[in-house]
């Protein structure tokens, strides 16, 4: 394709990355709309409730629930699971017990069919109208940054993965894709302002600070496991993220259960519409364990890739070690959850220390450590 051409496309690509930002941000705003809007709701509901019930009762209608969905076992994220549970799933001691039940209904009049957060995280049949705004916005926005991810391939010529700026934006629109695609079989719009938020977080850096104009690959990276082993990568990093905010949210939901059990005051209404701390931690190690093969085949990949490359596997380059130190991080949580019984806020801060691994491999190391892997663009 003659240059002036791909200099046009990537012209389009800027722009539609641009228009991806702004269509984001709206969608984020409608999604943080949308918790404080059901979390007023829910107040005004408890407040009601409190009004029309006895006296004497009134402090305990007055209560908000503690989770949605987990019943009386949800008072504690730990201390609620006994060693009879994890002794009928066949597991350690202390291991975390699914809750059985579905829903809890926020009643009362005027309640606008506001729902609470399924433990099971399926659909209810109440109307947000904020929440739907927020995921046709951003729905639109991915097909506009898709259309900047193919303009940025077609302008280069090969697959838009060469440089931070590429990576960034291809792995901002592969973070948001899942995230819709998980929302088809589970209600995570509670998620909706973290994921989107760290899309427009990524889509800026990517604009302000490692902005590329479009160019060849460099000899090592012109070959066809370039798709495989970064596509792979980028794939099994936007599940790491979608397991990042559910264990953000896991800490702090679990910090307000236990407020509330105490008898303190609950200060995060708009956690009402997130599950359990105990549903946040079962779906996070499930997605943790589907990404963690994902990084298993980008490790196995990279290494197949570096032979064909550079004559080696494996040669202790900065980037091979923190992708290695990565996959320990993640087998570490894994293991320890599933057989050492680390559940609950331990599990939370591991997943977390895998993610904060990610952002560092990709971020310090690819700008700070030269080396065989130094294709920033920079």
């Amino acid at each position: 394709m003659p240059y002036g051409i791909n200099e046009t496309m990537g012209q389009y690509s800027e722009l539609f990355m641009l228009l991806a930002a702004g269509t984001y941000t709206v969608a984020f705003i409608a999604f943080a709309w949308d918790l404080a809007k059901s979390s007023k709701a829910l107040r005004a509901i408890d407040l009601k409730a409190a009004q029309a019930s006895q006296p004497g009762k009134a402090q305990d209608a007055a209560r908000v629930p503690v989770a949605a969905g987990v019943g009386e076992h949800a008072a504690s994220d730990e201390g609620s699971r006994s060693d009879s549970a994890g002794a009928r799933l066949g597991g350690p001691a202390g291991r975390a017990e699914r809750p059985s039940s579905s829903t809890t209904k926020a009643a009362g009049p005027g309640a606008g069919g506001v729902i609470t957060a399924d433990a099971d995280m399926r659909y209810a049949s109440e109307r947000r109208a904020p929440a739907r705004v927020a995921v046709a916005l951003t729905i639109l926005g991915v097909l506009i940054h898709a259309a900047g991810v193919v303009t940025r391939a077609l302008g280069a010529g090969r697959v838009p993965w060469g440089n931070m700026y590429e990576f960034l934006t291809t792995g901002a629109f592969v973070a948001v894709a899942v995230f819709l695609l998980v929302l088809v079989r589970r209600d995570l719009r509670f998620l909706g302002t973290f994921v989107v938020g760290l899309a427009i977080i990524m889509l800026v850096a990517a604009s302000v600070a490692y902005w590329t104009p479009v160019g060849h690959l460099v000899p090592a990276l012109q070959s066809y496991w370039l798709i495989i082993h970064v596509s792979i990568a980028v794939l099994s990093s936007a599940l790491f993220t979608l397991t990042f905010a559910m264990s953000a949210l896991q800490l702090v939901q679990s910090h307000r259960q236990k407020t509330v059990a105490a008898g303190g005051a609950d200060k995060l209404g708009f956690m009402r519409l997130v599950p359990s701390a105990l549903s946040l931690e079962n779906l996070s190690y499930r997605i943790n364990a589907i990404a963690f093969i994902g990084w298993t085949f980008t490790l196995m990949f990279g290494a197949i890739w570096a032979e064909k490359a550079w004559g080696r596997f494996w040669g202790w380059d900065t980037k091979e070690v923190w992708t290695f130190v990565i996959w320990v991080v993640y087998a570490g949580y894994l293991h320890a959850r599933a057989t050492r019984g680390w559940t609950g806020t331990r599990a939370a801060w591991l997943s977390i220390v895998g993610y904060l691994c990610v952002v560092f491999n990709f971020t310090i190391v690819n700008q700070f450590f030269n080396g065989l892997h130094s294709y920033s663009g920079l």
